[in-house]
């Protein structure tokens, strides 16, 4: 049942938020072994449930009144614990609430949850938590994709309408790819980013999952704008009338988007499917050269690397947080703390951030990759003077095995490889089911656009689901 008719439901009186929330919790209960939670907040959302009884049966609820929301734990709730899936920030108790789920709560949403993801996002698996790997709901033993892979499985599973997560490279994308479902990364600086745990900052998102494209858009629109909390957030009115842009429709395709080798053979004709489909629509599909392709990749690591040196030279041991026993002084206490406190993938990029950032190296790594970034930007933008949309595969592969990329960090980066683009140019995309491979695991249709063009994200979407 999609949001719209649960609604329907709810002020007819044929069930109740209480009933809704107890029955996602059961879910969840009965799941446990995929791990998508890190801590379901019982108490809070059963009381949060029957206050929004209330205002149903008064006439006085929020247009979201109903909807039953995970959170990515790396999103501040006050007086909720929050971890960024770490054990450096073991039993941190937040003392606010992140504007994104401030803005959901004024519209009474329900938090119900907050999910596993990779430490501090950084990972395409969800294999980097102090809490262990989210497992794939539709194959227990493949992942569902990182670093927002609890959040994805969260609505997978069915024990929440709509999940936050979060999208540094693709972070949104290719869980929502992994797990079949429609996954948002907005424009940088659409959404507040205000009380989400800091990864990369200039690079962060927070993003949306969802079974269906009307929950996602409705969320967005009521998550995003601008907030003087956030100095990052765009001064700018979130447009929600329909979008003025209507098929047929001038699309683009990477010529570069076949060159992986990787490319697994499947997802390749799914996507060479989903060119025809649009063509017989009566869409215009051309081939562009990208030149800046292979600098992408490079360029989004050795900032993103950077940023978190910097970022996470917060979590000392000091003020919060794992605290290592045993250390003789200050110096010992640093270095044991962060040492047992960090996972090995969050350690491997404080390391080389801390590398590119020094002193002998600064000017050779992080300040050309910062040209090459506003290079990638500029000839990404340059495109959509000519094109409406970008597609894209979302991921060379479907769900890979669990372990099957853990000892080697390269084969794991590179399966960033189409996600990243729109994260180094800063501009919206959205994952759109597309099928499935011989396995049943989910493809996923990535959809890139211009600035702050979300809601043509959104028409696209709903114009691919009539077309086919």
């Amino acid at each position: 049942m999609t949001f719209f008719k649960l609604q329907n439901e709810l002020s007819a009186g044929n069930t109740s938020c209480f009933e809704i929330v107890s029955a996602f919790i059961e879910n969840i209960r009965s799941k446990q072994d995929l791990n998508s939670y890190v801590e379901v907040f019982e108490d809070s959302a059963l009381s949060r449930a029957k206050e929004i009884d209330k205002k149903i049966e008064a006439g006085t609820q929020g247009k979201l009144a109903g909807l039953v929301v995970s959170i990515k734990d790396l999103l501040c709730y006050d007086q909720h614990h929050v971890s960024g899936g770490s054990k450096i920030l073991e039993g941190f108790e937040s003392q606010f609430t992140s504007s994104a789920v401030q803005r959901l709560l004024d519209e009474d949403a329900i938090i119900i949850g907050r999910t596993n993801c990779d430490e501090f996002g950084m990972g395409s698996s969800n294999e980097n938590s102090a809490y262990g790997p989210v497992k794939n709901a539709l194959d227990t033993s493949r992942v569902p994709g990182g670093s927002s892979g609890g959040a994805a499985v969260s609505v997978q599973q069915g024990s929440c309408h709509v999940a936050i997560g979060s999208d540094t490279g693709g972070s949104v994308r290719q869980p929502a790819s992994f797990c079949g479902l429609y996954g948002l990364k907005p424009t940088y600086s659409r959404i507040s980013r205000y009380g989400l745990l800091a990864y990369a900052s200039s690079f962060d998102t927070i993003g949306l999952f969802s079974k269906d494209i009307e929950s996602c858009e409705l969320v967005y629109q009521t998550i995003a704008g601008h907030d003087p909390l956030d100095s990052t957030s765009a001064n700018k009115s979130v447009n929600i009338a329909p979008a003025e842009k209507k098929a047929p429709y001038k699309i683009a395709i990477l010529k570069n988007a076949f060159a992986d080798e990787g490319l697994q053979g499947e997802v390749k004709d799914h996507f060479q499917a989903s060119i025809e489909k649009l063509k017989n629509a009566g869409n215009t599909i051309e081939e562009v050269d990208f030149p800046l392709m292979d600098y992408i990749l490079p360029t989004y690591y050795i900032l993103t690397t950077a940023e978190a040196s910097s970022n996470l030279s917060r979590y000392d041991g000091v003020r919060y947080g794992y605290r290592a026993p045993k250390t003789k002084n200050l110096e010992s206490l640093y270095k044991m703390s962060r040492s047992g406190g960090f996972g090995d993938e969050v350690k491997r990029r404080i390391f080389l951030g801390t590398f590119v950032l020094s002193a002998s190296y600064y000017d050779a790594y992080y300040t050309r990759a910062q040209k090459a970034r506003r290079l990638i930007r500029q000839a990404t933008k340059k495109m959509f003077e000519d094109f409406d949309f970008v597609i894209s595969p979302t991921s060379a592969t479907t769900a890979f095995k669990l372990g099957e990329h853990a000892s080697d960090p390269l084969a794991m980066y590179l399966s960033d490889l189409y996600t990243v683009q729109a994260s180094v140019a800063g501009i919206p995309a959205i994952v759109i089911p597309d099928g499935q491979d011989k396995n049943g695991l989910p493809i996923g249709l990535q959809v890139m656009a211009d600035d702050f063009k979300e809601q043509d994200l959104f028409s696209f979407s709903e114009y691919l689901k009539h077309i086919g």
